[in-house]
């Protein structure tokens, strides 16, 4: 199974959900197996992260150009928001380490302000002004 796996993973992949589905012990590859279902999880741990750099990257610019605010980035917000309560919801074991993925994704957020922007990276504030609660809340925005 080794060989597959590092050859095709689609078919292994495949092969074994189905030796899974049948409760076959004897045919699964464990330690890929193993591997592949951390890495799963990985994967959640990063979407969140990812899905909190977009809502910070929006509420940041919100808070720093009232000038250009408009329903796209308030549609942006609200999408974003979502998609953290959907996740959270979907995969509750992410709680313990979302206040620590808020707060590195506020960092990448930050820079990403700037860039967008064309502010100084000085302009914002190196850690959030606003709480995950805050940030999270379908009724806030930043002033």
């Amino acid at each position: 199974m080794s060989k597959l796996y590092e050859a095709d993973f689609y078919t292994w992949a495949l092969t074994q959900a189905d030796a899974v589905k049948r409760r076959s012990a004897n045919e699964l590859d464990w330690d890929n197996l193993a591997e592949e279902l951390a890495a799963l999880g990985r994967s959640e741990l990063r979407e969140l992260h990812s899905r909190y750099v977009v809502l910070l990257v929006h509420l940041l610019k919100w808070a720093h150009q009232p000038g250009r605010r408009s329903k796209s980035w308030i549609n942006s917000i609200s999408v974003a928001r979502r998609a953290i309560e959907k996740l959270l919801r979907d995969s509750p074991g992410l709680q313990p380490a979302e206040l620590d993925e808020f707060l590195d994704a506020y960092e990448s957020a930050r820079l990403t302000a700037a860039a967008e922007t064309h502010l100084p990276v000085d302009a914002f504030p190196t850690t959030p002004a606003f709480t995950i609660e805050q940030a999270k809340d379908a009724d806030w925005l930043p002033d």
